[in-house]
């Protein structure tokens, strides 16, 4: 490869990876159908263009529409197979509704299905992530309330201040029954959400 097409290369990798603010030297050496394909692959919706001709307008640079559709089509070809949609899915991608007509059907049908199973695994972290932290919340209740217990005890603690304390750690017991409480139903649930989600891998097993 020579070095002006090593140069090009560069200069089409870094637009790619990070479009705005282009210059007039990456808008003038683009390989815009390598750009398209890299946006095709990548599932970008066609507005992508848009911007850069937008971006290079300020330059006075057109960048050529007719290479970059070329190569777009080749990277949605390879972005749109059944496998690829499963792996956006179950990544939580957002679909922009790119996949050429004859192959959406079998696209979507697997993006929805790892679509199904992020959003589940999704679930599934959120309830273990709320335990966690109604846990936390017990423990630091338990810190709090042998703090309290000590000052209530203690020879400087006022009569008045005894008496606030007694009615802070009512309070506190209370909160520490009910994040209990919590806790419980959120086992319960994650224990649903466990099983569905096992399901689920399961019949994707059979599926895919």
């Amino acid at each position: 490869m020579s070095i002006g097409r090593i140069g090009i290369v560069a200069l089409t990798t870094a637009m790619i990876a990070g479009c705005a603010g282009m210059d007039r030297k990456e808008c003038e050496l683009a390989d815009w159908r390598a750009v398209g394909y890299e946006d095709g692959s990548r599932g970008r919706a066609s507005g992508q263009f848009g911007e850069y001709r937008r971006e290079c307008a300020d330059h006075g640079v057109a960048p050529d529409f007719e290479a970059y559709q070329a190569g777009r089509t080749a990277g949605l070809a390879e972005y749109c197979q059944p496998s690829r949609g499963f792996q956006e899915g179950a990544r939580g991608a957002t679909y922009a509704g790119v996949c050429p007509a004859e192959l959406e059907d079998g696209f979507v049908m697997n993006y929805d299905r790892g679509r199904t199973l992020y959003l589940l695994e999704s679930e599934v972290q959120s309830v273990a992530n709320g335990i966690h932290q109604r846990r936390a919340r017990i423990n630091a209740i338990e810190r709090e309330l042998a703090a309290v217990s000590t000052r209530i005890i203690a020879d400087g603690t006022t009569g008045d201040e005894r008496a606030q304390l007694v009615v802070a750690t009512k309070q506190l017991a209370e909160e520490r029954v009910r994040l209990g409480r919590e806790i419980e139903d959120l086992e319960v649930l994650r224990k649903q959400r466990e099983e569905e989600l096992a399901i689920q891998r399961a019949e994707l097993v059979g599926r895919l």
